[in-house]
């Protein structure tokens, strides 16, 4: 099968929806079939080969916004409809990952020629309008929320979402097309590192208990973007609280524009905050160090990255955020804590440093409990996805032939819309 995938920003490290779509793309591959990627960015250098070749378009820079999308690692494609053509024709099958420019086109063009095409919802409207401190006005998301709708996920017969929580929220508000929950997956390697972890003696449960009340430094960790929907700050500020704060050391594994405001409220800490931003390999190993994982983020489509965390055996304490998928992975209320709450994530991080001997039996089950989520069964069931895009595809077409001509006809699909820039 020949699978296209289109996505503004495909090759950074920085950004959950990207990283997904590349660890899709290279198990895809794995599984005999090719796929390309239309999109605006090019590297210089790509390891490992994530695709059979790319169809790339120039950036789009918008006035005023631009240095923010910059340090989100994310930028726009510029819409070329010749380009954009040519990358849906060579496609058996169109995938898009974003609601934008490039994304509109592409739909509209395979609803012109009879192209089967299915899309993604992982971006919720809360984490772009929080970028701009309007993440909790309603009425501006749900205007992003029903401009997605229109332009996009009403226009596709499948979408793929990585979350009930997030099948649930767009099904809420009128979105038409049959929903797949697939997670977006991780990959091996972490589960792998968690069996070796708890083959290792210094990590079984019977591992002396006194050697953690003793010990120095203790190890938390958050992996994420450093933008205001993550709220590290509500961590770093939960030290001031914990009876443990002068023996825990914070890493946070991410960048982004709030980085030197992070610094700056990390300054009045005994041991500041380490930041950095490192590949597969060298995370794993972070994570193998680390005494508990916290995701405080107030808003996530699924947040794979606390998967991660946990199924190489940690503990996550989760923000039991509304407006997030991730208060799913909590297997019990010690995991959870009020969301924006200093106060309160200091008493769930003083529980379960008070307590090693359930900690240490908890990591096992959390290890145990991520292997539900393997990238390969992501991949199985996107792949039935697209299977059935295709079925249903072929009946349209074949029942109104007119349609490839007369994108109206489609009886779910309103006429072509402009796609900007």
């Amino acid at each position: 099968m020949k699978i296209l995938f289109v996505i503004d920003s495909f090759y950074t490290t920085n950004n959950g929806t990207s990283i997904s779509a590349q660890r899709f793309a290279g198990e895809l591959r794995k599984r005999g079939h090719e796929v390309r990627v239309l999109c605006w960015d090019t590297p210089e250098y790509i390891e490992n080969n994530l695709t059979d070749g790319d169809f790339t378009t120039k950036k789009f820079n918008i006035p005023v916004f631009q240095p923010l999308c910059d340090k989100h690692d994310f930028s726009f494609a510029y819409n070329n409809k010749e380009i954009v053509h040519s990358a849906c024709d060579w496609a058996d099958i169109v995938h898009v990952f974003v609601p934008f420019g490039i994304e509109m086109e592409a739909i509209n063009y395979c609803h012109e020629i009879g192209k089967p095409v299915t899309a993604a919802f992982h971006i919720q409207p809360e984490n772009m309008t929080s970028s701009v401190s309007m993440g909790k006005v309603e009425w501006f998301n749900e205007m992003f929320y029903r401009s997605f709708r229109r332009n996009i996920y009403n226009r596709v017969r499948h979408v793929h979402v990585p979350s009930l929580f997030m099948g649930r929220m767009i099904a809420e508000r009128g979105y038409t097309a049959k929903i797949h929950v697939i997670s977006n997956g991780i990959q091996d390697a972490f589960m792998e590192a968690g069996e070796k972890k708890v083959e290792s003696l210094k990590w079984k449960v019977e591992r002396s208990l006194e050697e953690d009340s003793s010990k120095e430094i203790f190890k938390i960790m958050m992996i994420g973007r450093l933008s205001q929907e993550k709220r590290q700050d509500v961590i770093i500020n939960a030290l001031k609280y914990s009876k443990y704060g002068d023996r825990i050391q914070l890493v946070f594994a991410g960048r982004g524009p709030e980085y030197d405001k992070y610094v700056e409220l990390g300054k009045e800490l005994k041991h500041q905050p380490k930041f950095i931003y490192v590949g597969r390999d060298e995370l794993i190993e972070e994570l193998l160090t680390t005494d508990l994982y916290v995701h405080a983020s107030d808003m996530e489509s699924e947040a794979i990255s606390c998967i991660e965390a946990f199924a190489t055996g940690l503990v996550p304490v989760i923000a039991n955020s509304e407006v997030s998928a991730t208060p799913q992975f909590a297997l019990d209320g010690r995991s959870l804590f009020i969301p924006g709450s200093p106060k309160d994530l200091a008493r769930a991080i003083d529980y379960w440093l008070d307590h090693p001997e359930e900690r240490h039996h908890m990591e096992e089950q959390y290890r145990l409990a991520g292997r539900q989520y393997s990238l390969a069964a992501s991949v199985t069931k996107f792949e039935e996805m697209l299977n059935e895009e295709i079925r249903d595809n072929y009946e349209e077409v074949h029942s109104h032939p007119a349609a490839t001509r007369q994108p109206e006809h489609f009886m779910r699909r309103p006429r072509r819309v402009a796609a900007f820039w």
